[in-house]
């Protein structure tokens, strides 16, 4: 073989030499990958390093912002058979509940006849109180029957007065030593604060996530400075408003809290969530996303990617379908809702079975409402004249499990 030329073998030199430097260069480049996708499926990692997590400032793109792509989980994540108690809350959990209001004294008898059927044992009753309320032997009493009949309280604070920082400081201290001075039913003192703040008509006329978020963390510090047995969440957003007139976009909302009070939702013990079936209350059980009975899905994964919040564990402080009969219905006329009450039993039977029941990360489901007068009584469970609407039936006779929680 003759000699190789010089030019020829300097050129395969270089050759070898880049081939060498891209082979090492990947390989590190594939290290920093694997690093990179190991630490952001730890939980603890991700805990630790939430400065991390790219943030877009919305007063500055708000148009960036409300472009909400839809992250959920296409399966549900079903409680092991072999296990009865609930992980995600400590004890046996009897996950049926239903919304009731502490100055009608029956809706307690009839929320217990709902939740604890059919085997059934301690389920959930949200009870909203208003913060300067100061009828203490009416919720004595309410308590009292709360234990006989074996339901567990969510309270929903509302009616603060936002006015005067000082005065609204005032309210949340004396409702914290209110309700603290009441004889609890079980161990876990639930809390759920305020209703749905990113709705002007639920924040004194405004949208000011800055301003809960200071509330939210004040509320906090009030109960458990009192009880480390107060279990505190947020106040459930409306997950499938978008911003404009009166809503801001949830996330926005949750991004401008945690700009306020850096770490918020790390003080929560649990997420109240409020998964509605849109459009029009009438959607489909099987739907997915923000506007499903499944958009606590969609708010875990807010709380995860952009706060490195998990596990926190769900409770569903109202959800439900509009059925058109109401006190005004005549059969066969158009109606707002298009949904009869039989087709939304149905619906609340598929939901339960096949959705909320079975999910691990889901405490407790407390549909809207018991009974409510025109024009919310297409949301009513009974009737003006005291009928059982057919989803009370569906849930009755649904299988549920004898709770077990810490008294």
């Amino acid at each position: 073989m003759g000699k190789i030329p010089e030019a020829v073998r300097w050129a395969l030199i270089s050759a070898s030499i880049f081939i060498l430097s891209s082979m090492v260069y990947d390989v590190i480049r594939l290290k920093g990958i694997l690093k990179y996708y190991a630490e952001i499926d730890s939980p603890s990692s991700k805990s630790s390093n939430t400065k991390d997590i790219p943030s877009i400032d919305p007063s500055v793109h708000p148009e960036v912002t409300c472009k909400i792509v839809d992250v959920v989980e296409e399966v549900v994540d079903p409680t092991e058979e072999t296990d009865n108690i609930q992980k995600v809350i400590g004890y046996q959990n009897n996950k049926v509940g239903l919304y009731i209001y502490a100055e009608v004294e029956d809706y307690v008898d009839y929320a217990e006849e709902l939740v604890n059927s059919n085997g059934g044992d301690w389920g959930y009753v949200l009870i909203p109180i208003n913060v300067k309320e100061t009828n203490k032997s009416r919720w004595e009493s309410l308590f009292e029957s709360l234990r006989k009949k074996h339901l567990i309280p969510i309270i929903q604070l509302w009616d603060l007065d936002l006015d005067d920082i000082k005065e609204r400081d005032k309210q949340i201290t004396k409702s914290a030593h209110f309700l603290n001075n009441l004889e609890w039913p079980i161990k876990n003192r639930y809390i759920s604060v305020y209703n749905e703040p990113n709705d002007a008509k639920f924040w004194k006329g405004k949208v000011n996530p800055q301003e809960y978020a200071e509330v939210l963390n004040e509320t906090i510090k009030a109960f458990k400075s009192l009880d480390s047995d107060f279990f505190i969440m947020n106040g459930a957003l409306n997950s499938s408003a978008r911003t404009g007139g009166d809503y801001l976009d949830a996330e926005v909302f949750m991004i401008r809290m945690n700009q306020q009070v850096p770490g918020i939702f790390r003080k929560l013990d649990g997420w109240a969530s409020h998964p509605y079936p849109q459009p029009n209350f009438s959607g489909s059980p099987r739907a997915i996303g923000r506007d499903s009975i499944r958009a606590y899905e969609w708010e875990l994964n807010i709380l995860r990617w952009r706060f490195g919040v998990v596990n926190l564990p769900v409770f569903i402080t109202e959800t439900g379908w509009a059925h058109k009969e109401d006190e005004n219905y005549r059969d066969g006329e158009k109606t707002q809702y298009p949904l009869s009450q039989h087709k939304v039993a149905d619906y609340f039977e598929y939901a339960f079975k096949n959705i909320w029941l079975p999910d691990r990360k889901v405490v407790g489901v407390a549909p809207f409402t018991r009974r409510y007068d025109a024009p919310f009584d297409n949301f009513s469970w009974i009737t003006q004249d005291g009928n059982f609407d057919p989803q009370v039936l569906a849930v009755q006779n649904i299988k549920k499990v004898e709770g077990k929680p810490p008294t």
